[in-house]
């Protein structure tokens, strides 16, 4: 068995929670209030600002030129396309940039960037990549399942949302990062993959509370 084939069992389970969840459970429905959809896309914002840093990090510690250049890929893609998409579609929902520029991070957000941003620091490139994945596959995830969903396709916008993560570009980056994570894990000793194991898992479960923190509107009190 392959190691992301391990992952992808223990994964699976958190990312049917995820579609289980309220809030792609009525997008799916097309009846999720905007409010909630539009405290996404700000909490999603400031997010990709740490997760982008992941991707710098995994040049540093990547040791072939062929791995650098696909992080520096990846990086490119959400600083320029993605991030800039995110822009667009937020205005459609009366979101204006200096929104999303101002918008905190809320505590279930930072926690898991931190989270991603330590271990990835502390850990050498299979710590990174065990931390990364989860956000790239349960997307890849979510929009597979959502785009097999006629019903989920026919609120416009909710349907652009959905066909972004379900495209056959965004499951390239997702298919190569789950490439790397067999490659860099092929003869690791079985406690080092069960610590990698843990940290997918988790970044899983941060996954899922992220949704249900946009979906309450959480964030700071004063």
């Amino acid at each position: 068995m392959l190691f992301s084939e391990r992952l992808f069992l223990k994964g699976k389970p958190i990312w049917n929670s995820c579609l289980e969840h309220p809030f792609l459970n009525e997008l799916s429905q097309g009846i999720l209030p905007e409010d909630k959809l539009c405290f996404y896309i700000k909490q999603d914002y400031v997010y990709l600002i740490d997760y982008i840093k992941l991707f710098a990090l995994g040049m540093v510690k990547s040791s072939s030129l062929k791995d650098m250049q696909a992080f520096s890929k990846c990086a490119h893609t959400i600083v320029n396309i993605e991030m800039d998409s995110h822009i667009d579609f937020a205005k459609k929902f009366s979101v204006s940039k200096e929104d999303l520029e101002s918008t905190e991070p809320n505590s279930s957000n930072l926690s898991y960037t931190k989270f991603m941003l330590q271990v990835s620091t502390e850990g050498g490139l299979p710590e990174l990549t065990a931390a990364l994945l989860p956000c790239m596959w349960s997307y890849a995830y979510i929009g597979k399942s959502l785009s097999n969903n006629k019903k989920s396709l026919a609120h416009p916008l909710y349907r652009e949302w959905i066909m972004t993560y379900a495209s056959e570009e965004y499951n390239n980056e997702n298919n190569w990062c789950i490439e790397l994570m067999n490659r860099i894990s092929a003869g690791l000793p079985e406690r080092e993959l069960v610590k990698l194991e843990e940290i997918f898992v988790l970044s899983s479960k941060y996954e899922y509370m992220f949704w249900d923190s946009c979906y309450k509107k959480e964030s700071w009190s004063i």
